[in-house]
């Protein structure tokens, strides 16, 4: 007789599991073993807030959804979590641990143990309560400065990394074509090649922390007619190729951004969720995008409720799938039971499932959610007591000193210094008068993306979590002898002029007068500025621009502060104030870099990302327009700017010389090389930003008078000087021809280098020579900046 031997088994990892396998082969496995509930289950999120008892997170109730029970959703699975910190106030390490408790929850009630991916809003820092809230992604723009953009953006990822998110729903890389659009101040500018560069910067920052990037609004949503927020988009099919499109094809090709999310506009009768020649054949097919689509929130039911393109939800949800949408944010509305019914009923083909659900699993299985060693617990909380939640109360920072540092460098290099008579920076002033509704208002510096502006309003009572000095309290550090007299004179947006008289009398008493004015950043009406905040005109909210006017009827000088989430026209204070200060949602750091620029501390280095209108109803208008598009004797409206895209003084002066280049001619598949010499002549250490533009005189489609193609900042001390060469492919000449096709031609071109789109310092005439020349999207993108050091004089 046979003895029976007892065996210890150990159960075999699944293949899904299997960290040694390739992401492929791991993927496949998992989507073969699972049903059509489970495979849906993982294409949509729920809005989320997490818990400030550390417990696990509550279904954030939105007015536009039904209500949610996540009790019932989990044994299938879970996609995603949708802003777990930027829903309500929470201390972010009890916020770390309530997000690792449902991910340890939502993985275990699915039988593949997968948990969510958690994303949060990004877009000036992480918007958590008590994160650092940087400058807004235009004070980017004016920054001109790639480098230190991408160093924000890293540190925003480590944060968001540290406390257990995964995705980051920035950058805006939508081009400004209408600053009426409440959404101006989430933009890096008014040019394609500047909101490339620095949106690149952005994304190979948050990606380096390995946040995943989501580009966005994918594309035409800052065309919408009259800058209405979600309007209709008119834009042709070439304005969308080469001003709407660079900046995401740079983004993708060179950011290595690994999301993108739709627009909420149509184009020409097309939703963006609904296209799928964008989001497929675009996307994926010619430039080789490989990572996730998500909806932008809603955007998959409003084809049905808004575009009226749907007939219900199952029909949203397979046009959405069908154009390439992989993922429905923020809640489950369509890609739930009405998905499932659709697949059943035969309407939808289970492959579209199965092919967003790849891109989904893909994602999930690179970012370790999918390894058999995968732990809920972030870093922030490594070695915390997490048995005992409020031991854990304030031990996470969000706000660290080197944070605050960095937000503080961005917020300097980013003021515009737009006119100056001499008046600034300011020698020892005695007595002088704030006035304005935004001298004494906190959160004035702030956009609408921020934690306090976006969802602190909702919490009256709850603190900022951020110190926020005002513009008064820095001015008052900064020049500790002076005398301040405090007016508001009216407010953002009341029309309340009944305190003016006390702000001229403040005016005339003092030897100068700063006048503080600009927006208030708010959400679908209730501020100046930000998400639904259109304006009909360029005029500053309220009565900002009587009391202006007012103030400049008298004999003090009068120094216009703007802290605005767009540009205004200023009627003839371009020209009367002494000095003019642009600062577009500097941060929280923001006033020490004004009260620095007053004092002469900071040297402005900014630089225009968006033209000034001289006049408020001149719009749609950018710099980057065709001739028939700037001023000419066949309107009576002249659109020129009161200051141009590009422009911003500074305390020194730059001499710009000696202009050379090494051929006349080049292929069209060649390169100019050309060089000049910049010299500070001033008294103190300035910088210059040397801009690249391109002109095509003659072309076989109309072309903008010039464009952006390049730039550089020259740190100089006085009497330091630099020989600047710049080498430009040829390929940075092309543009989409008449067959669609983007062409290279030959002929004559000018390449401007210059202080501004209208300071032209030193031109070049070439000629590209031999055949019209085809390229795509491997073309070249950027002119090379070299910088050899000049003896001095």
């Amino acid at each position: 007789m046979n003895a029976t031997v007892a065996v210890e088994t150990t159960p075999k990892t699944p293949l899904w599991n299997d960290s040694a396998l390739p992401v492929t082969t791991r993927v496949d496995a998992l989507i073969d073993a699972m049903t059509l509930q489970e495979k849906t289950a993982q294409l949509y999120g729920v809005w989320v807030g997490a818990s400030d008892q550390g417990g696990e997170v509550a279904p954030h109730q939105h007015d536009m959804e039904e209500a949610i029970d996540l009790e019932a959703l989990l044994p299938t699975g879970l996609g995603q979590l949708t802003r777990p910190f930027g829903t309500v106030p929470v201390d972010p390490a009890l916020g770390a641990l309530s997000l690792a408790r449902t991910q340890a929850r939502i993985a275990s009630a699915n039988r593949f143990g997968i948990p969510a991916l958690a994303h949060d809003e990004c877009l000036a820092g992480f918007a958590a309560w008590g994160a650092t809230a940087y400058p807004v992604p235009l004070s980017w723009g004016a920054t001109f400065d790639p480098d230190t953009v991408r160093r924000m953006a890293a540190a925003i990822g480590r944060d968001m990394r540290s406390v257990g998110v995964h995705q980051g729903l920035a950058p805006v890389l939508d081009v400004v074509r209408d600053a009426r659009w409440g959404r101006v101040e989430e933009t890096i500018g008014e040019d394609p090649y500047l909101v490339g560069s620095i949106g690149t910067a952005y994304v190979q920052g948050l990606e380096s922390a390995g946040i995943v990037a989501t580009l966005k609004h994918f594309v035409g949503y800052s065309a919408s007619r009259a800058g209405r927020n979600l309007a209709p988009s008119s834009v042709g099919p070439r304005e969308r190729a080469d001003v709407l499109l660079p900046p995401f094809e740079m983004a993708i090709r060179e950011g290595g951004a690994r999301s993108v999310m739709n627009a909420y506009t149509d184009t020409d009768g097309i939703p963006s969720a609904a296209d799928a020649d964008l989001l497929t054949g675009l996307l994926r097919d010619t430039w080789g995008f490989d990572g996730t689509v998500v909806a932008d929130y809603f955007a998959i039911a409003f084809l049905k409720t808004l575009h009226g393109i749907a007939a219900d939800w199952g029909d949203a949800a397979g046009s959405a799938l069908a154009a390439g949408i992989d993922v429905e944010l923020p809640n489950v509305k369509t890609y739930g039971e009405p998905l499932v019914q659709a697949v059943t009923e035969g309407r939808i083909p289970e492959e579209l499932i199965d092919r967003a659900l790849r891109h989904v699993l893909t994602q999930k299985a690179m970012l370790g959610l999918l390894d058999p060693d995968w732990n809920p617990m972030p870093t922030a909380l490594d070695g915390a007591d997490t048995d005992t939640p409020q031991a854990l109360r304030g031990t996470v920072d969000l706000d660290r000193p080197e944070n605050r540092q960095l937000a503080r460098e961005i917020a300097e290099k980013a003021v515009v210094l737009l006119t100056n008579d001499g008046t600034l920076p300011l020698t020892r002033p005695r007595r002088i008068a704030l006035i304005g509704p935004n001298a004494t208002e906190p959160t004035a510096v702030l956009g609408c993306y921020s934690f306090p502006q976006h969802i602190g309003v909702r919490h009256p009572g709850t603190p900022l979590g951020i110190a926020l000095p005002t513009l008064g309290d820095t001015l008052a550090a900064e020049f500790p002898d002076a005398e301040f007299t405090l007016a508001r004179g009216t407010g953002i947006d009341d029309g309340d002029l009944s305190h003016l008289p006390e702000a001229l009398q403040a005016a005339r008493e003092a030897d100068i007068a700063v006048v503080v004015l600009g927006d208030r950043a708010g959400l679908f009406g209730r501020g100046t500025s930000g998400e639904g905040c259109d304006a009909e005109a360029l005029v500053l909210p309220g009565a900002q621009q009587e009391l202006l006017d007012a103030l400049l009827d008298l004999d003090t000088p009068v120094i216009t502060v703007l802290l605005a989430g767009r540009p205004y026209a200023l009627g003839r204070a371009a020209d009367e104030s002494a000095a003019i200060v642009q600062s577009f949602f500097p941060g929280e750091e923001g006033t020490h870099a004004i009260a620095g620029v007053f004092s002469g501390r900071v040297n402005p280095s900014g630089r225009l990302p968006v033209s000034v209108p001289r006049r408020p109803g001149s719009q749609p208008t950018t710099y980057l327009g065709a001739r028939l598009a700037h001023t000419s004797e066949v309107s009576n409206i002249d659109p020129t700017p009161a200051f141009a895209f590009g422009h911003g003084l500074s305390y020194t002066e730059f001499d710009w010389s000696d202009l050379s280049v090494e051929a006349q001619q080049a292929p069209t598949d060649g390169e100019f090389t050309l060089a000049c010499t910049v010299r500070n002549t001033g008294e103190r250490s300035g910088t210059e930003v040397v801009q690249l533009y391109l002109h095509d005189p003659v072309a076989s489609v109309v072309q903008p008078v010039q464009r952006l193609v390049g730039y550089t900042r020259l740190e100089l001390e006085p009497g330091e000087a630099r020989r600047v060469r710049v080498t430009v492919p040829a390929d940075l000449a092309s543009f989409t021809g008449r067959d669609g096709r983007r062409i290279v031609e030959p002929g004559e071109l000018e390449v401007r280098l210059a202080a501004s789109s209208a300071d032209a310092r030193l031109t070049a005439r070439l000629t590209l020579t031999g055949a019209e020349r085809h390229v795509d999207h491997t073309r070249r993108l950027h002119a090379t900046f070299s910088r050899e050091p000049v003896a001095k004089d």
